[in-house]
Protein backbone atom coordinates (compact mmCIF):
# COMPACT_ATOMS: atom_id res chain seq x y z
CA UNK A 1 0.00 0.00 0.00
CA UNK A 2 1.14 3.42 -0.87
CA UNK A 3 1.02 6.49 1.61
CA UNK A 4 -2.20 7.82 0.73
CA UNK A 5 -3.67 4.36 0.88
CA UNK A 6 -2.73 4.18 4.64
CA UNK A 7 -3.54 7.36 5.74
CA UNK A 8 -6.98 6.54 4.32
CA UNK A 9 -7.17 3.35 6.50
CA UNK A 10 -6.10 4.91 9.31
CA UNK A 11 -8.65 8.05 8.95
CA UNK A 12 -11.53 5.41 8.82
CA UNK A 13 -10.27 3.33 11.62
CA UNK A 14 -10.54 6.56 13.87
CA UNK A 15 -13.67 8.01 12.46
CA UNK A 16 -15.51 4.20 13.65
CA UNK A 17 -14.39 4.24 16.84
CA UNK A 18 -14.94 7.74 17.43
CA UNK A 19 -19.07 6.47 15.95
CA UNK A 20 -19.01 3.62 17.96
CA UNK A 21 -18.39 5.39 21.07
CA UNK A 22 -20.62 7.83 20.65
CA UNK A 23 -23.17 5.23 19.85
CA UNK A 24 -22.46 2.86 22.43
CA UNK A 25 -22.97 6.30 24.55
CA UNK A 26 -26.39 7.04 23.16
CA UNK A 27 -27.37 3.09 23.22
CA UNK A 28 -26.48 3.28 27.24
CA UNK A 29 -28.18 6.61 27.93
CA UNK A 30 -31.16 6.02 25.82
CA UNK A 31 -31.78 2.16 28.14
CA UNK A 32 -30.95 3.95 31.42
CA UNK A 33 -33.88 6.50 30.76
CA UNK A 34 -35.77 3.66 29.85
CA UNK A 35 -35.26 1.60 32.72
CA UNK A 36 -36.34 4.37 34.80
CA UNK A 37 -39.47 5.21 33.03
CA UNK A 38 -40.17 1.02 33.38
CA UNK A 39 -39.75 1.89 37.28
CA UNK A 40 -41.45 4.86 37.39
CA UNK A 41 -44.50 3.11 35.90
CA UNK A 42 -44.07 -0.03 37.52
CA UNK A 43 -44.49 1.78 41.42
CA UNK A 44 -47.59 2.58 41.02
CA UNK A 45 -48.83 -0.84 39.65
CA UNK A 46 -47.01 -2.54 42.53
CA UNK A 47 -48.67 0.02 45.40
CA UNK A 48 -51.98 -0.70 43.69
CA UNK A 49 -51.48 -4.62 44.91
CA UNK A 50 -51.45 -3.90 48.19
CA UNK A 51 -54.50 -3.90 50.23
CA UNK A 52 -56.74 -1.12 50.89
CA UNK A 53 -56.19 0.01 54.90
CA UNK A 54 -59.80 -0.55 55.63
CA UNK A 55 -59.20 -4.33 54.83
CA UNK A 56 -56.37 -4.34 57.09
CA UNK A 57 -58.44 -3.19 59.71
CA UNK A 58 -60.93 -5.84 58.94
CA UNK A 59 -58.09 -8.24 59.58
CA UNK A 60 -57.74 -7.55 63.41
CA UNK A 61 -59.64 -6.63 66.34
CA UNK A 62 -59.13 -5.36 69.77
CA UNK A 63 -61.14 -6.33 72.69
CA UNK A 64 -61.20 -4.67 75.90
CA UNK A 65 -61.37 -7.31 78.36
CA UNK A 66 -61.15 -5.85 81.80
CA UNK A 67 -65.19 -5.84 81.69
CA UNK A 68 -65.04 -9.81 81.09
CA UNK A 69 -65.87 -11.21 85.10
CA UNK A 70 -64.36 -14.34 85.73
CA UNK A 71 -66.32 -17.27 84.55
CA UNK A 72 -68.30 -15.36 81.97
CA UNK A 73 -67.70 -16.05 77.92
CA UNK A 74 -67.86 -12.97 75.36
CA UNK A 75 -68.29 -13.28 71.57
CA UNK A 76 -67.10 -10.91 69.69
CA UNK A 77 -66.37 -10.96 65.50
CA UNK A 78 -63.40 -11.49 63.39
CA UNK A 79 -63.36 -11.57 60.18
CA UNK A 80 -67.27 -12.83 59.69
CA UNK A 81 -66.56 -15.46 62.17
CA UNK A 82 -67.84 -15.40 65.99
CA UNK A 83 -65.07 -15.32 68.24
CA UNK A 84 -65.33 -17.02 72.00
CA UNK A 85 -63.29 -15.10 74.85
CA UNK A 86 -63.59 -16.85 78.13
CA UNK A 87 -62.28 -15.54 82.09
CA UNK A 88 -62.15 -18.74 83.55
CA UNK A 89 -62.05 -20.12 86.85
CA UNK A 90 -59.35 -21.68 88.52
CA UNK A 91 -61.84 -24.64 88.83
CA UNK A 92 -62.18 -24.74 85.22
CA UNK A 93 -58.60 -24.43 84.45
CA UNK A 94 -58.03 -27.23 87.16
CA UNK A 95 -60.57 -29.53 85.45
CA UNK A 96 -58.98 -28.70 81.48
CA UNK A 97 -55.71 -29.89 82.94
CA UNK A 98 -56.76 -32.71 84.72
CA UNK A 99 -58.53 -34.10 81.66
CA UNK A 100 -56.28 -37.33 80.41
CA UNK A 101 -55.44 -36.64 76.91
CA UNK A 102 -56.29 -40.40 75.65
CA UNK A 103 -60.17 -39.37 76.77
CA UNK A 104 -59.93 -36.48 73.97
CA UNK A 105 -61.07 -36.97 70.23
CA UNK A 106 -58.73 -34.45 69.57
CA UNK A 107 -55.89 -35.06 71.91
CA UNK A 108 -54.45 -31.15 72.85
CA UNK A 109 -53.07 -30.11 76.50
CA UNK A 110 -54.67 -27.40 77.46
CA UNK A 111 -51.35 -25.18 78.07
CA UNK A 112 -51.26 -25.32 74.44
CA UNK A 113 -54.60 -23.62 73.67
CA UNK A 114 -53.71 -20.80 76.11
CA UNK A 115 -51.00 -18.06 76.68
CA UNK A 116 -48.45 -18.81 78.71
CA UNK A 117 -49.04 -16.62 82.09
CA UNK A 118 -52.16 -15.57 80.84
CA UNK A 119 -54.21 -19.55 81.37
CA UNK A 120 -57.44 -17.61 82.58
CA UNK A 121 -57.72 -16.90 79.06
CA UNK A 122 -59.21 -18.56 76.61
CA UNK A 123 -59.63 -17.45 72.88
CA UNK A 124 -61.51 -19.39 70.44
CA UNK A 125 -63.03 -19.06 66.99
CA UNK A 126 -66.69 -19.66 68.03
CA UNK A 127 -67.37 -22.20 64.99
CA UNK A 128 -68.60 -26.04 65.21
CA UNK A 129 -65.40 -28.29 63.93
CA UNK A 130 -68.36 -30.35 62.48
CA UNK A 131 -70.99 -28.64 60.48
CA UNK A 132 -70.09 -24.37 61.42
CA UNK A 133 -72.51 -24.02 63.37
CA UNK A 134 -72.04 -21.88 66.47
CA UNK A 135 -72.02 -23.47 69.51
CA UNK A 136 -73.89 -22.14 73.29
CA UNK A 137 -71.55 -20.79 75.66
CA UNK A 138 -71.39 -23.09 79.45
CA UNK A 139 -73.48 -25.26 77.90
CA UNK A 140 -73.12 -29.31 77.39
CA UNK A 141 -71.79 -31.86 79.36
CA UNK A 142 -68.54 -30.43 80.02
CA UNK A 143 -69.52 -26.45 81.02
CA UNK A 144 -67.85 -25.35 78.04
CA UNK A 145 -69.56 -25.37 74.79
CA UNK A 146 -72.46 -27.26 73.48
CA UNK A 147 -73.67 -27.25 69.52
CA UNK A 148 -77.08 -28.06 69.70
CA UNK A 149 -77.03 -28.86 65.41
CA UNK A 150 -75.85 -31.98 66.40
CA UNK A 151 -74.88 -32.55 69.58
CA UNK A 152 -71.17 -31.85 70.30
CA UNK A 153 -69.66 -30.89 73.41
CA UNK A 154 -66.90 -29.09 74.00
CA UNK A 155 -65.13 -28.46 77.06
CA UNK A 156 -63.32 -25.28 79.29
CA UNK A 157 -60.53 -25.46 76.70
CA UNK A 158 -62.50 -25.46 74.04
CA UNK A 159 -61.84 -29.32 72.99
CA UNK A 160 -64.02 -31.74 71.43
CA UNK A 161 -65.27 -34.21 74.44
CA UNK A 162 -68.39 -35.92 72.80
CA UNK A 163 -70.01 -35.11 69.57
CA UNK A 164 -69.39 -35.99 65.77
CA UNK A 165 -67.00 -32.45 65.66
CA UNK A 166 -63.39 -34.12 64.44
CA UNK A 167 -61.46 -31.48 65.86
CA UNK A 168 -60.78 -28.62 68.85
CA UNK A 169 -62.49 -25.52 68.58
CA UNK A 170 -59.81 -23.36 66.54
CA UNK A 171 -57.81 -21.14 68.25
CA UNK A 172 -57.27 -17.68 66.49
CA UNK A 173 -53.89 -15.58 66.59
CA UNK A 174 -53.69 -13.27 68.68
CA UNK A 175 -51.78 -11.81 71.47
CA UNK A 176 -52.25 -9.73 74.76
CA UNK A 177 -51.26 -5.64 74.26
CA UNK A 178 -51.50 -4.83 77.69
CA UNK A 179 -53.57 -6.25 81.09
CA UNK A 180 -57.41 -5.24 79.42
CA UNK A 181 -56.92 -5.57 75.79
CA UNK A 182 -56.24 -8.10 73.45
CA UNK A 183 -55.64 -8.05 69.85
CA UNK A 184 -57.26 -10.90 67.16
CA UNK A 185 -55.45 -11.06 63.91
Amino acid sequence: MNQNQENNVEQINESNEDTSTRRDFVVLTASAVACAGAAAAAIPFVKSLAPDKAVLAVGSTEVDISKIKEGETITVMWRGQPVFIKHRTNAEIEAAKATKLEELVDPQEDDLRVKKGKEKWLVTVGVCTHLGCVPLNNKGDFKGWFCPCHGSHYDTSGRIRKGPAPKNLAIPPYEFLNDNTIKIG
